[in-house]
């Protein structure tokens, strides 16, 4: 994770010479880049602005939060994201802008000194004020999605840049439209991820890196504490609130939430630990998945541990079983399952810890739920679940009876997770172009927030992730916080 003076991007400079410098610096405390510049303007064949940048290869996705700072000079002021190809002032380059007065657009100019063009050329857009902008590069294909706070990403619009190079510059951008006044803007939330196709298998080709972040889901700012080339996944909150778990190469890390390097906790012969863990409601034990050699499906077994680590103690016989959630009575836990008796869809049941005797909560044959978590006060068990067409998230009472649907959109709604006051409900959204009974990695895939009883979802979060991300319990103690993996 760089911490260096330009962030995550390695160089900075003025383009086009503007009779004002500009500079950019970032803060690594609260990971937000401050962009100053001057400039004429980007247009027509050659451009003044300040850059701050990396130069990448290939597909990628560039998504990030801006505001301006300060009172404008010049409605046309504007920053975003822009993708060139070189420093030279009058470069082919595509940019995805935020202007002073709202207008949102995607802008380019396709070769070497050739006049600036976008989509005013046809159609003049709207004043939005988005402050979310990503821009994608699929091949010669580029898209330019933007959101207001709280909201889905919306396409403001597409172009195909057929002479750009595979290897460009990419970075963030301002410039004030005017030469002799220097403006400010800043920007937050900024993450560059590299997609892979969506027939990708990790297992054969290799890993994503991945990214452990903490998120603040009333203010939606997000921090980055850990990176790793490879895969880990699905991070719990450790009682007293300084510390996460979360699982890599089949066993159990810990880690401070102020960042540093992942400590093992050692769960004895169980080495083949899956992203399907948490943490009882008194904070003394962990409830662990792990995969038994020879088993059905897998062999996926829950057992459970002392909170500091040790020899697990088996729950279940029957495979497979996927943990997903504790009894407030820290006696019985709630899973995922497929049993002989069952039929082919996995089924919610419950277990006691001591006996092992379990109960089978649901009985939608030909259906998929998934993901069932107590409420804190233990009156309800959420889950998610597509007997409606789509994967929704739904609830029902500890007994399996009274299902009550929560969600209602055209997104497939995964894992939901209800904060230690009982007050509110985070959960995964994926594109409605996925599988409803899939949970796939490498998505663009959104972070939503509601209240427990229900109402209208809200953004939170826009990364690229899926499998691994939050597929269990992640609210910080005080319920102000969430710990999640994104991939890039």
């Amino acid at each position: 994770m760089s911490q260096s003076s330009t962030g995550i991007f390695s160089a900075q400079q003025d383009i086009g010479s503007p009779a004002l410098s500009g500079s950019s610096s970032f803060s690594v405390g609260s990971e937000l880049y401050t962009l100053r510049g001057a400039g004429y303007n980007i247009w027509f064949d050659r451009d003044e602005f300040q850059y701050v940048y990396q130069e990448i290869e290939g597909d990628f996705i560039l998504t990030g939060d801006f505001r301006f700072v300060g009172k404008e000079a010049d409605a046309r002021r504007k920053v975003g994201w822009m993708v060139r190809e070189s420093t030279d002032e009058q470069a082919a380059h595509l940019s995805a802008t935020l202007h002073g007065d709202g207008l949102t657009a995607m802008q380019w100019r396709e070769l070497r000194g050739a006049f600036m063009r976008d989509h005013q050329d046809e159609i003049f857009p709207p004043k939005h004020h988005y402050n979310t902008l990503q821009l994608e590069r699929k091949g010669q294909t580029f898209v330019m999605r933007a959101a207001h706070k709280g909201e889905p990403l919306q396409v403001i619009g597409s172009h195909d840049m057929p002479d750009f190079p595979a290897k460009v510059l990419v970075g963030l951008f301002i410039c004030a439209h005017n030469p002799a006044v220097i403006e400010e803007a800043q920007a937050w939330n900024v993450r560059i991820d590299q997609p892979v196709a969506n027939d990708y298998d990790p297992y054969d080709e290799g890993f994503l890196g991945c990214r452990l972040e903490l998120m603040n889901v009333f203010d939606g700012h997000r921090k980055v504490i850990y990176e790793h080339p490879g895969r880990f996944e699905a991070p719990n909150w450790m009682p007293g609130g300084d510390k996460l778990l979360f699982n890599m190469n089949g066993h159990l890390h810990t880690i401070p939430v102020a960042g540093g390097e992942p400590t093992l906790l050692p769960t004895g012969f169980a080495d083949r630990n899956n992203n399907d863990h948490g943490i009882s409601f008194d904070g003394k034990k962990i409830a662990i998945s792990h995969h038994v050699t020879g088993l059905p499906e897998g062999g996926s077994t829950i057992y459970v541990l002392p909170i500091e680590g040790g020899e697990p103690r088996q729950v279940t016989t029957l495979t497979p079983s996927y943990w997903h959630g504790w009894n407030p009575n820290n006696q019985e836990v709630v899973f995922v399952g497929k049993r002989p008796e069952t039929g082919s869809s996995y089924h919610i049941f419950k277990a006691d810890i001591e006996t092992g005797a379990e109960t089978q909560l649901s009985f939608f044959e030909g259906y998929h739920v998934d993901g069932p978590e107590y409420a804190p006060d233990g009156e309800y068990i959420y889950y998610n679940g597509n007997q409606s067409g789509t994967m929704q998230i739904w609830r029902m009472k500890p007994d399996g009876t009274a299902h009550e649907q929560l969600t209602f959109d055209q997104y497939n709604d995964w894992f939901p997770h209800i904060s230690p006051d009982g007050k509110w409900l985070v959960f995964l959204s994926f594109p409605e172009d996925i599988d409803v009974d899939s949970h796939p990695a490498y998505q663009r895939v959104m972070l939503r927030l509601m209240p427990v009883s229900g109402g209208a979802p809200r953004v939170i979060a826009h990364l690229y992730g899926g499998q691994g991300t939050i597929n269990v319990p992640s609210w910080s103690p005080n319920s102000k916080q969430i710990a999640f993996v994104s991939n890039y």
